[in-house]
């Protein structure tokens, strides 16, 4: 018989709400639609009445699980409006406090996955090493979720000698758990038999949907902002972009998990060459001058990116924010299809979605 299952807006297995409506034949959905819009916050325009200071506080706020990248990306535009150079100092502790927030957001998301799957006691396993990442954040920045590290023209904290050991100290400790872990998603058959064909995107349907992150690079789409388009000394650091290309829910669960050993060794990287000199170049309240700027940055979801006009005033004349959601959420009804109503939960939270970054 035919039904139509409504998921959400309000739903055990999200956080965030969402509205998918299933047109099943029996257990097995035929058809999908998507609707969201229900977490609407206003903070493009409130960004339209606050100076450059207030803004970066602002926009951490669009999302508690990567903030980092929106200040981040902010700071990046007005700096190329006002063709301001930051020290490299900054950029490279900068780099550092993205590639951890990256591992908070890929733990956090795998965690939640085993634990939608059922696997309760790898979702406590990886949730327990997340957690030796918020600690770093938390003595590298003062707080554990908006971690106000950047300012324009660089970054608001330095990195001690002593502390730039202890994380050393801590990315031994976190690739030889993370062995373990990746070990147990890609063997254990509780997880095959709940991820392997199940919410598979196709190559071709990625690429005419425009996904991008891990949630592409799941289906075979090799694209990274970070190699593609350098920024912040990137450049200066050697990682892989992993690609896997049976685009369902495992391949999302192993191309996180081989991403968190990149951002290790990221950090590895910049925490031996940290160069000598200033992180930034003063916390001052700066005009943004008249101009366009966008600048993209590839935080945990896929390439986040802003774009800035100026008037030459304290203020910002416009602030518009494109998040990865806003491009991976048009591809879940594709996922859906001739999947059973039971794994729909799990295919919406493959994309690892962050509603109220799309609404913001």
């Amino acid at each position: 018989m035919s039904y139509i299952v409504p998921i959400g807006p309000y739903h055990p297995a999200l956080e965030e709400p969402i509205h998918a409506k299933l047109y099943t034949e029996g257990e097995i959905i035929k058809d999908a639609e998507v609707f969201v819009g229900y977490n609407h916050r206003g903070i493009e325009k409130l960004a339209t009445e606050r100076n450059v200071i207030q803004t970066l506080v602002l926009v951490e706020r669009v999302c508690g699980i990567c903030s980092h990248s929106h200040a981040l990306t902010y700071a990046m535009a007005v700096e190329n409006i006002n063709g301001i150079a930051v020290p490299k100092r900054g950029e490279y502790i900068r780099v550092i406090t993205a590639e951890l927030e990256r591992l908070h957001s890929h733990f956090l998301w795998l965690g939640i996955a085993c634990h939608i799957i059922g696997h309760d006691s790898m979702f406590m396993h990886i949730w327990d090493e997340r957690e030796l990442v918020m600690d770093l954040l938390e003595e590298m920045t003062g707080n554990r979720v908006n971690y106000a590290m950047v300012t324009i023209g660089g970054s608001r904290r330095d990195i001690s000698d002593e502390l730039r050991v202890k994380i050393l100290s801590a990315c031994d400790v976190l690739e030889e758990k993370l062995k373990r872990i990746t070990e147990i998603a890609v063997t254990d058959k509780t997880i095959a038999m709940r991820t392997k064909g199940v919410g598979t995107l196709p190559r071709d349907v990625a690429l005419q949907m425009g996904a991008i992150g891990p949630h592409a690079r799941a289906s075979g789409v090799d694209v990274d902002v970070r190699r593609d388009a350098p920024y912040c000394s990137y450049d200066d650091f050697e990682f892989a972009v992993p690609v896997v290309d049976s685009g369902d829910v495992f391949a999302r669960v192993v191309i996180r998990a081989l991403e968190s050993a990149e951002s290790i060794k990221i950090i590895r990287q910049a925490l031996d060459n940290l160069p000598e000199g200033p992180i930034n170049l003063g916390n001052k309240l700066i005009k943004i001058q008249e101009g366009v700027s966008v600048a993209r940055h590839e935080a945990p979801r896929g390439q986040l990116s802003y774009m800035v006009v100026g008037n030459g005033t304290l203020m910002n004349h416009r602030v518009s924010i494109h998040v990865p959601s806003y491009k991976n959420t048009p591809t879940i009804p594709a996922m859906l299809r001739n999947n059973s109503v039971a794994d729909a939960g799990l295919i919406v939270a493959s994309i690892d979605p962050c509603f109220s970054c799309l609404d913001r």
